[in-house]
């Protein structure tokens, strides 16, 4: 799991078990009280291992450009949160 901090919010990535296969997750946490809201990450793919599925969410946690004030994530433009390079492929 990684994490980044913001203002108001704390960002954490992670996987979790679906059935078989892992979901790569972002949870978005307010700092001063609430509940987390997740947010699917990668949603074209599953995972059968825990790593694979935690370490795509942690590269999608990295190319966040910040949050909107309610809390949702934001990307570069084009970016389409689809994880289909491979690991190590530019």
């Amino acid at each position: 799991m990684a994490e980044r901090e913001f203002d108001n919010y704390l960002a954490r990535s992670g996987a979790a078990l679906e059935g078989s296969r892992y979901t790569a997750y972002l949870a978005i946490t307010p700092r001063r009280h609430g509940f987390p809201v997740y947010f699917a990450v990668c949603e074209n793919r599953s995972f059968r291992a825990r790593d694979v599925a935690e370490a795509a969410a942690a590269r999608a946690l990295a190319a966040m450009t910040g949050l909107e004030d309610d809390g949702t994530p934001m990307f570069p433009e084009g970016h389409t949160g689809f994880d289909d390079e491979p690991a190590g492929t530019p």
